[in-house]
């Protein structure tokens, strides 16, 4: 897990994550789209593959890349296990809120009684 997130911390290798996310691209493509040097891709690539975040395979003289779902999928399940700490926060901003606003018309209802 930390892999993954340490990974996609970098700006430019999570550029490339948004790239992949609609389909395997070969590395010119990517260098391309992003306006990098090949080489530098090709770093960021392999710091991604070592994270097990994408894989290639040789077409011709291309190496394509694409997302490996597995790492994704863990880093969803790991972020849903915060989900009820912000749901239980945000149930108790509500009820503050509307706390708040009954406490400010009782003030109203005062002043103009």
């Amino acid at each position: 897990m930390s892999l993954t997130i340490m990974a996609l911390a970098e700006p430019n290798r999570l550029h490339i994550v948004e790239l992949l996310r609609d389909g395997p691209r070969p590395v010119g493509e990517i260098a391309d789209k992003l306006r990098l040097r090949q080489p530098q891709v090709s770093k960021h690539l392999h710091v991604l593959s070592k994270a097990g975040l994408v894989e290639k395979h040789q077409s011709a003289q291309q190496r394509i890349y694409n997302l490996r779902p597995k790492p994704f999928l863990e880093l969803e399940n790991w972020l849903e296990s915060y989900r009820y700490l912000w749901e239980e926060r945000f149930d108790r901003l509500d009820e503050y809120l509307v706390k708040l606003q009954k406490d400010e018309t009782k003030k109203k209802g005062k002043k103009h009684g």
